[in-house]
């Protein structure tokens, strides 16, 4: 039996909870690292790791890894890796790279020098001079962290957060990935109402039913790798067979989004139904300060606008003023906003329970988290 070793990038923040997943999916021997996740898998799970993981960036092959200080020292080992056991004779390879605190500073240099090792070993098996890339698309990165060199394939082509069903993103989208970790971090599960204030293009609702409905958020879509020789068509068959298997079909979900823009709440219908989930997730307009709350034990999770990116400040945390107003009350309520406004628990009216600290692409941003009680059973 074979083993490869694969990496599941993450969002900085979000390592935890990929793990999780990672485990979930029937994985071990996980090493966590920052923004990513290394675990042994065998070629059939570069199939399932793709259509699987909610809340990973990319799944990469790690081909090998070793210290490179020199540039002479860099080709001779990245000679010696198997790259002719992956790439064909008529694979379009490509090098990327990125350098942070090595003596190999250059990018462009290291990116030359990996390429030309890789024709070097590909040349050992081909009989050929010039490859002319023309088949299927292998994207090869060179990443070298204070002097050690990691090299890797990556297997997804497209970012993971990629869906498929978001045709039209709103003004200030939220990834679909972070949408994902926000809900599997809550006390949300398919039983609870959900309800999210500022649901923009409806990722977060989206992200939810998905999750509750148990589809593989990678099913709509394609991946580099399902081009590749070296993976069998029947690894990628039988892996979306067994996810289209495990949908749940049969439970009732009560997932609400709301928000004060008309084309917003227009998209988000158009994403869900992009997924068949529009009978699932109630899409309205509505200001959330006139949202009416009837339910008990219910959920929020939500992604307010922020000053830096709509509107002025001012009313940004006014707008939080009036949210705390609104839904602090609410003692049986669990809910969980995300936003980089660091003066967020004054504004609410209320500390966190918990505050974690994570990223949304490039904003620093905190995820507020306010517990309610479990709901009693039946």
């Amino acid at each position: 039996m074979e083993y490869i070793e694969l990496i599941a990038t993450t969002t900085f923040g979000l390592e935890a909870v990929a793990k999780r997943e990672l485990i979930d999916l029937g994985y071990g021997d996980l090493k966590v690292e920052n923004g990513k996740i290394i675990f042994k898998a065998q070629k059939k799970d570069i199939p399932r790791a793709n259509l699987w993981l909610r809340t990973a960036d990319r799944v990469l092959l790690k081909m090998g890894e070793f210290k490179a200080l020199s540039f002479e020292e860099l080709f001779e080992k990245t000679k010696k890796l198997p790259w002719d056991e992956w790439i064909p004779e008529d694979g379009n390879f490509v090098v990327e790279g990125k350098s942070v605190d090595s003596k190999l500073y250059s990018i462009s240099d290291c990116q030359s020098i990996v390429e030309k090792a890789i024709v070097e070993r590909l040349k050992t098996r081909y009989d050929v001079d010039w490859f002319k890339k023309t088949g299927a698309k292998y994207t090869v990165e060179v990443s070298l962290l204070k002097d050690m060199a990691t090299l890797t394939i990556d297997t997804s082509g497209e970012g993971l957060h990629k869906r498929g069903y978001r045709d039209r993103a709103g003004d200030a989208p939220i990834k679909e990935t972070l949408a994902a970790a926000m809900i599997l971090l809550s006390y949300w599960n398919k039983d609870r109402v959900l309800l999210d204030p500022f649901c923009g293009s409806g990722t977060i609702p989206i992200e939810a039913a998905m999750i509750g409905r148990n589809i593989a958020p990678g099913l709509d879509r394609k991946f580099a790798s399902e081009e590749w020789d070296r993976i069998e068509k029947v690894h990628w068959s039988k892996a979306r067979q067994e996810a289209f298997q495990a949908i749940d079909n049969d439970s009732q979900l009560h997932i609400l989004g709301c928000d004060i823009d008309r084309r917003s709440i227009l998209r988000a219908r158009d994403n869900a139904a992009n997924l068949g989930l529009d009978e699932d997730i109630s899409f309205f307009i509505k200001d959330m300060r006139d949202v009416d709350i009837n339910d008990e034990y219910g959920v929020i999770i939500t992604n307010p606008p922020y000053g830096e990116r709509m509107g002025e400040v001012e009313e940004v945390r006014n707008l939080y003023i009036d949210f705390g107003k609104k839904f602090r009350k609410l003692d049986t309520w669990s809910i969980y906003v995300i936003t980089s406004e660091e003066k967020f628990e004054k504004l609410y009216g209320k500390k966190a329970d918990r505050r974690r600290k994570l990223y949304n692409g490039r904003i620093k941003v905190d995820y507020y988290q306010y517990y309610g009680p479990r709901p009693p059973r039946d």
